[in-house]
């Protein structure tokens, strides 16, 4: 039913704010991971390094170069906090968060995960040794010099990029992404030659002559017959045929417009058969794997002709892209053959090998990987998401305990099964279908039914039985309700502006022009709000009781055609012209009044958990030795008054103002 979702994506917000690592999504649970991917390049997504870069000479093309990075890195050590001299992490109304108890909760969750790079790093650590590779200090520095060149940035400005917006500190950085990097291209090395034939081939792609083609794309053999034929019979519809037929969404949309063709870059036959064609002219079937393509020609470029005098530096350019190309490749095989020869033992998940060997959670190689190096990794990398999140469980267990509320494993059950319903997991007599929603779940990349529960199922079961007796559905929240989801809608176009003096010009355009049309264009010219600005002025029907009581006062009292007032809302100006309304379907409250009644408590439960949880947390004191911060407690009447911050419009609708 209408709302459904919204419900649903407030109740997942709010478990999402806990931060317990697992949060529902729209099927179910995914993990809350940290991992970084701090660059776009396939290596630079490889495994991290599990040694320091060695000490070694500076960058000497550059020397100017380190000094952001030795202060960065300088600063990043003088910030951190030593994990080994820390024995209680958190301190939460005089209850202690242990070093051990985070460790032991880091690995629950992420220890598969953080094991595996490890493993990764160590391996290329070996190979490296066995073949005498050393890394120097400055050959780490002049990759991230390279690095932040290729994104235009500084090298400082690069670093506070990872650092703020990534969450990645320069050392870890350096250690994780930069060394593992710089290793497997070296290992490398020798697959990477460029042959003069391979420079010859890149700059007759590159500088050589293209063809500007249409395209029509399907792996059906019955609608590329069909839609050959309809080209060759009138090649002026051939947008509208490649719109008809092409499968993929991307072509259809454009007629069948696609980059100029250049050679050495595709499918062999189809480069040839693209340049063998005359302007106008449509090619035959072309099968390439299991899709039908269809040319027409729209022209042929001419090559490009390099000036002599740069041709050395052209050539240049381009082996080092074929060899960065080699490299990615190479890099790839390389490490998907160290995994193949490796000899791997994961104890850390087999309680049999555990006993065996205490203390060691894995070994590569006959070398070992200790619990306590997986321990730290795991604290390092996701410790204070994770102590967050114990924060949270333990502020939810005080206040049951206070209140002499329990959770119990029927309480959780019903939880999971609502979930199922909610989701459409459900059997033929529609009762939930608890074993295909859990199957689900342990879907999500390594979600566990454990984690599940753990993290997701008891902290929203938790604080629904905290606020379950504050919240009760009244006679006016059905009626409002029902005018809502189901009432009539008034169907606008509309102007979002920022600048008043512009919506007053705008204003007075669509007056003296009153069409939809005219409006529609205005829209696009002068919106500032995508949504608006990229369909004409199209929004979602204005309805009552959303959220937007300008809005909605001023769209309830327009008839089809009437032109708006300039309404002010927020720091934005908006004009409404009114399309009419739409008809409702339901007339009766009766007839929806227990799914209505059972959305609508949902929605005040949801809302009532979050600011339940807000007051309990602001009201906590909370000592987070992690994070070197520390929190005083207020009194109920200064956390009940902080109140929860106003959500913001959904996509695809107007700015409100006042949210209640």
């Amino acid at each position: 039913m209408p709302g459904t979702q919204a419900h649903t994506s407030r109740q997942m917000a709010l478990v999402s704010k806990l931060r317990m690592g697992l949060a529902c999504g729209a099927i179910g649970v995914g993990l809350l991971t940290t991992a970084v991917q701090a660059q776009t390049t396939p290596r630079e997504k490889l495994p991290a390094s599990p040694l320091r870069p060695s000490a070694g000479a500076g960058n000497a093309n550059n020397p100017a170069a380190t000094r952001p990075l030795a202060k960065a890195a300088a600063q990043d050590k003088a910030d951190a906090i030593n994990l080994k001299e820390l024995k209680v992490m958190a301190v939460v109304n005089t209850e202690q968060i242990t070093a051990t108890q985070l460790g032991q909760e880091c690995m629950r969750r992420y220890g598969k995960e953080v094991l595996e790079s490890l493993v990764n790093r160590q391996l290329i650590a070996q190979a490296c040794a066995q073949q005498g590779i050393r890394i120097s200090d400055g050959d780490v520095d002049l990759e991230i010099n390279n690095v932040a060149k290729k994104f235009g940035l500084t090298v400082d400005n690069w670093i506070n990029l990872l650092k703020e917006e990534r969450g990645v500190s320069i050392e870890q950085y350096r250690q994780e992404i930069i060394w593992p990097t710089i290793a497997l291209r070296k290992l490398a090395v020798s697959k990477t030659e460029v042959s003069d034939q391979e420079i010859q081939k890149a700059i007759e792609t590159e500088y050589g002559p293209r063809v500007k083609v249409r395209v029509i794309c399907t792996s059906k053999d019955k609608s590329a017959r069909e839609a050959l034929a309809a080209a060759k019979a009138n090649p002026g519809e051939f947008s509208e045929l490649s719109k008809k037929y092409s499968e993929d969404p991307n072509i259809a949309s454009v007629g069948g417009m696609i980059p100029p063709i250049r050679r050495n870059l595709g499918d062999p036959n189809l480069e040839k058969i693209a340049f063998s064609l005359k302007e106008g002219q449509v090619s035959d079937l072309i099968r390439v794997q299991n899709q039908y393509f269809i040319l027409l020609c729209e022209g042929h470029k001419p090559q490009r002709i390099i000036d002599p005098k740069y041709m050395s530096e052209v050539k240049k350019s381009l082996e080092n892209r074929i060899k960065d190309q080699k490299l990615r490749g190479a890099s790839a095989e390389i490490f998907t053959n160290l995994q193949k020869e490796a000899q791997v033992i994961d104890i850390f998940k087999e309680p049999k090998l555990k006993a065996q060997r205490p203390g060691v959670a894995a070994l590569i190689n006959d070398s070992p990987i200790s619990m306590t190096q997986l321990n730290d990794e795991c604290v390092r990398r996701h410790g204070r998401d994770v102590l967050e999140g114990e924060i949270n469980r333990k502020l939810l267990t005080q206040e049951l305990t206070r209140k002499n509320i329990a959770v119990t494993q029927e309480d959780l059950d019903e939880e999971v099964a609502r979930a199922a319903v909610l989701y459409g997991k459900t059997n033929p007599d529609g009762s939930a279908d608890v074993e295909a929603w859990l199957a689900d779940v342990q879907k999500q990349d390594g979600a566990t039914i454990e984690l599940y529960i753990l993290d997701a199922v008891w902290p929203s079961v938790a604080l629904k039985k905290l606020v379950r007796n504050k919240v009760s559905v009244t006679e006016e929240d059905l009626q409002k309700g029902f005018e809502s989801n189901y009432g009539p809608r008034v169907e606008v176009l509309a102007i979002v502006l920022s600048d008043h003096r512009q919506a007053q010009r705008v204003w007075d355009m669509a007056r003296t022009n009153p069409t939809d049309d005219y409006f529609g264009q205005l829209a696009t010219e002068y919106s500032v709000e995508p949504v608006s600005k990229g369909n004409a002025g199209k929004v979602p029907p204005v309805r009552k009781h959303g959220g937007q009581p300008i809005v909605e006062k001023e769209a309830f009292t327009m008839k089809k055609g009437d032109l708006s007032t300039i309404l002010v809302v927020g720091d934005k100006y908006i004009i409404l012209r009114c399309l009419g309304r739409t008809e409702p379907v339901v007339k009766k409250l009766a007839e929806v009044r227990s799914e209505l009644e059972a959305d609508l408590l949902e929605k005040k439960l949801n809302l009532e958990m979050t600011k339940t949880f807000e007051a309990i947390h602001t009201s906590a004191q909370i000592d987070n030795f992690l994070l070197g911060t520390s929190q005083s407690r207020k009194s109920p009447s200064a956390a009940s008054a902080t109140g929860v911050p106003e959500p913001r419009a959904r996509v695809g609708e107007l700015p409100s103002k006042g949210r209640k």
